[in-house]
């Protein structure tokens, strides 16, 4: 396994990103890794290493730099407060920016495959996840939102108003409990997804509660966790080969 941390010039300044690819010439598809609030972290660095080793170059971008170098290592009330206001200071309209210069890089990587692309995001990345999916139509094939927070919102840059735009395959996994996505959220989005004939999946898994994907979590869901990576993984096989 190879791993690089590199420096990407955006729009707003230079934003630290984490890379890794598997042994051998390659090249190989990408997918574009959107962390979660919490921010970079080893436990995000172990989940794009194992998507890596399936084949793909992963790219998993500090989407907090514009705030200087943002970690938390201990999950308590203060370390929230600080997360919670980078994540309502961060727009679409930035991270689309952002998006567009790590397209750019890869492109000029030798080990990424041009082509297709698939992108995946948790929590804060789930409107994320949709709106590169319908800014980049023709880039993003396979594209994994879990439990995602602020796909739908009443501002005019929300996410779900992309969703005419999207051609790739869309998957919307929910936790069954989950504070942070009010009730309107999975009918006004599953409305509009029907409306413009997306490809996608939709589903709350039962018995989980937000977060339930990362293993260093108390809610931490194995079954659900490892069916929604399968059906992301078999997504990226399908689409991006």
């Amino acid at each position: 396994m190879n791993d690089k941390h590199i420096d990407i010039k955006t729009v707003d300044g230079i934003m630290p990103t984490y890379t890794c690819w598997p042994d051998g010439d390659g090249p190989f598809p990408a997918i574009v890794f959107y962390m979660d609030a919490p921010g970079i972290r080893e436990e995000l660095h172990e989940m794009a290493r194992r998507m890596a080793s399936d084949g793909y170059f992963v790219i998993l971008p500090d989407l907090f730099y514009r705030f200087g170098t943002l970690r938390f290592p201990l999950r308590d009330a203060n370390a929230r407060k600080i997360w919670q206001t980078a994540m309502a200071n961060l727009s679409n309209a930035n991270v689309m920016d952002d998006t567009r210069a790590m397209l750019s890089y890869m492109d000029d990587q030798p080990q990424v495959k041009s082509g297709a692309k698939a992108c995946i995001g948790y929590c804060m990345s789930g409107r994320l996840v949709t709106a590169a999916a319908g800014t980049f139509p023709d880039i993003f094939a396979a594209n994994a939102s879990l439990y995602g927070v602020g796909i739908v919102t009443d501002k005019e840059d929300s996410s779900h108003f992309l969703v005419k735009n999207i051609k790739g395959e869309m998957y919307f996994g929910f936790a069954e409990t989950d504070s942070t996505v009010p009730d309107f959220v999975v009918p006004t989005l599953t409305a509009e997804l029907e409306k413009h004939g997306a490809n996608y999946t939709l589903e709350t898994h039962p018995g989980t509660n937000h977060g339930f994907c990362f293993a260093s979590r108390d809610v931490y869901n194995e079954a659900a966790a490892e069916k929604v990576h399968a059906l992301f993984m078999d997504m990226c096989a399908r689409h991006l080969s």
